[in-house]
């Protein structure tokens, strides 16, 4: 594939996607160098992990400064604590190239994904349902209901 069109679309993909997008794609990024680190380190290609474990702790710590405390401090301490230990166990996998603190790291990131997953989808519910509620539609009456029994 052309590395310019795949940055092209990267570039777009990025400036076009929602907030909640961005922090689906930092959760993504940071599983997905975690994972060719852990791949590095099996097959003994510390160069590789390390720079992929460098890109995975770079994304912890913009996950970890894009918390805004003054929405929600209680679950944004919560948040920077469990960040701060990925990022940790990182380093730790990083400077003693075993993989325990890595499959640590990428168990709590695959939960963390897993859970804003579910996060993005009652969110969007939610904003179809506000949606809804804007839009005028008639109340039914008996003509639509006995067509809606007829075709029915």
């Amino acid at each position: 594939m052309n590395p310019n069109a795949t940055n092209e679309y990267l570039k777009a993909s990025v400036l076009t996607a929602t907030p909640e997008q961005l922090q689906l794609m930092l959760f993504d990024g940071a599983m997905k160098f975690a994972e060719r680190a852990r791949l590095a380190l099996e097959t003994k290609r510390f160069d590789d992990s390390y720079l992929n474990l460098s890109k995975a702790e770079r994304i912890l710590l913009e996950l970890n400064c894009s918390l805004k405390p003054e929405h929600a401090p209680e679950l944004c301490k919560n948040l920077s604590s469990l960040y701060m230990f990925c990022y940790r166990k990182l380093v730790e996998a990083n400077t003693t190239q075993s993989l325990p603190p890595l499959d640590e790291a990428i168990q709590i990131l695959k939960f963390q994904r897993e859970t804003w997953m579910m996060l993005m989808q009652q969110l969007g519910k939610a904003k179809a349902g506000a949606a809804a509620q804007k839009l005028s539609m008639p109340e039914p009456d008996a003509r639509m209901e006995a067509s809606l029994r007829i075709s029915a």
